[in-house]
């Protein structure tokens, strides 16, 4: 059999309306909308997206439920345009496809309204003939697919079930979720052990670990992000955990030493916007883990994704072709050598 090449991502998709607005209003009052546009959505599509501007060489695939309405069709054209393969996307006439209204403030920070419409019913069902020659199979958010956190006798959720699946049909398995408070770690905990790739923020890696990672003060040191990859990898995770943050990410490769890499830094003028930051994060990290990449620059192409991401309103525009990226990460100032500079912080939040 040929080597494995590719990624496969499934999970969330929907229709962003991403809507700038001047400032975010008390309840009752109003606020002036500044610009608006229409954008492809959801965590793994956002992943594939970049990896598609990027211009990698990649083989992309794409696993969904859409509607049968303009929504999907608007999908499915997006997904044309950028040579996803999307014949494992399928439609239904019975729920519309999903959308979300994106507020972004004038600092970057956003705030969604999500109609969950098809994403809620994708099931098991959906990924039985699936079996292609892609390497990694990568789904998400865990958290928003209401049929994948179901119960499941024998491994606890559906979602731990599928990705099980995945690892025995040869690939090599990755997740991410979605930040949301309470306690969710009986949805995602029975996923851990089938997983090879997790990459995740800091906010829901303390969720999952209980281990403090920010507080008022600001994020935690490095060790304390050491100390939540462990607990992580004890769960079973085969090869790589990666945390992220606003400031820097911490990488763990499975039995190996872990490294910390500070962020880059952009001006305040520079950040239109945050949409899918965490997303671009996540796609650089799978393409370098993909392409065999140490750890320390894993880390350097995953926050020079997340820099580029926030050039733009929406989730896609920001990103260039990977040649380009690289040649401005060689330049790229971090966090410590800016803290006194005027620099701001690169938002890398799912």
């Amino acid at each position: 059999m040929a080597e494995r090449n590719g990624i496969v991502a499934a999970g969330i998709m929907l229709v962003d309306y991403v809507h700038c607005i001047n400032h975010w209003p008390q309840q009752g009052w109003l606020a002036e909308v500044s610009h608006s546009e229409k954008a492809a959505g959801g965590g793994p599509l956002n992943v594939l997206m970049t990896l598609s501007r990027m211009q990698c060489p990649l083989p992309l695939a794409a696993v969904g439920l859409i509607g049968e309405d303009a929504e999907g069709d608007y999908l499915l054209h997006v997904m044309d345009q950028a040579h996803i393969d999307h014949r494992a996307v399928q439609r239904t006439a019975a729920i519309t496809t999903s959308t979300s209204q994106v507020m972004t403030a004038p600092d970057g920070q956003r705030t969604f309204f999500f109609a969950p419409g098809a994403n809620r019913f994708l099931d098991l069902e959906h990924f039985a003939t699936l079996d292609g020659p892609q390497r990694i199979f990568h789904l998400g958010y865990l958290l928003l697919l209401e049929s994948l956190d179901r119960p499941d006798d024998l491994f606890g959720t559906r979602s731990a079930r599928l990705l099980a699946m995945m690892q025995q049909r040869g690939y090599f398995t990755s997740l991410d979720l979605v930040s949301r408070a309470g306690d969710y770690r009986p949805l995602i905990l029975p996923s851990l052990r089938w997983l090879d790739y997790l990459v995740i923020n800091e906010l829901e890696a303390e969720a999952l670990t209980g281990i403090l990672l920010r507080d008022a003060a600001g994020i935690q040191p490095p060790a304390a992000f050491a100390e939540a990859a462990r607990w992580l990898a004890e769960q079973g995770i085969r090869q790589r955990i990666i945390i992220h943050a606003p400031e820097g990410a911490w990488g763990q490769d499975v039995g190996g030493e872990g490294v910390w890499q500070a962020a880059w830094q952009l001006r305040p003028e520079e950040i239109v916007g945050s949409v899918g930051a965490g997303d671009a994060f996540c796609a650089g990290a799978l393409y370098a883990t993909h392409q065999g990449f140490a750890m320390p620059e894993t880390l350097r192409l995953a926050h020079t994704c997340a820099c580029f991401n926030l050039h733009a309103a929406n989730a896609i525009d920001g990103i260039r072709p990977l040649d380009e990226m690289l040649r401005w990460m060689d330049q790229a100032i971090c966090v410590e050598s800016a803290r006194a500079s005027g620099f701001t912080t690169s938002a890398e939040k799912t």
